[in-house]
């Protein structure tokens, strides 16, 4: 598959969820990254979570170290909200949406150790769980919203 080319779970990745997407894919840290770019693990850490955005000089240095063009980082999210149906979730709720998957999944680690089949779970396995988390949350905030949301409100 060509850089660009986003099977189907991909295509749908907000521009943090991208990022690290392609920096998996070139194999490199978040430190190895955040290095080359002159920025530092963490800043790394906020962006790929969507606690923080990324400016358009650091975005376009970190497409230039993944080998990738910024559109390929860019979401697919439509810029305009009157464009957006309105039910549609905002950044600040997909950010927040993130923030309640991570401290269920906290939740989770904290009490005895997550495993799957009697195996510790791997970081690989605990990002897709978070993921799902995530993904479900949205779906549930949604489906929420265009139920009951005043039909004045509605597009």
């Amino acid at each position: 598959m060509l850089k660009g080319e986003f099977p189907m779970s991909v295509a749908n990745l907000n521009t943090g969820e991208r990022i690290k997407y392609y920096r998996k894919e070139s194999r490199l840290t978040q430190k190895q990254l955040a290095d080359k770019v002159s920025l530092t693990p963490q800043v790394i850490s906020n962006i790929e979570r969507n606690y923080t955005s990324v400016s358009s000089e650091d975005l376009a240095k970190i497409a230039n170290v993944l080998e990738v063009s910024t559109d390929d980082l860019l979401s697919n999210e439509k810029s305009s909200q009157q464009e957006k149906s309105y039910y549609e979730l905002s950044d600040k709720e997909k950010s927040d949406i993130a923030v309640q998957a991570d401290q269920l999944l906290e939740g989770i680690e904290s009490g005895d150790d997550l495993s799957f089949y009697g195996e510790p779970a791997t970081e690989e396995q605990k990002e897709r769980l978070r993921i799902a988390i995530r993904t479900a949350m949205e779906m549930n905030k949604e489906e929420a919203k265009k139920k009951f949301t005043p039909k004045k409100y509605r597009d």
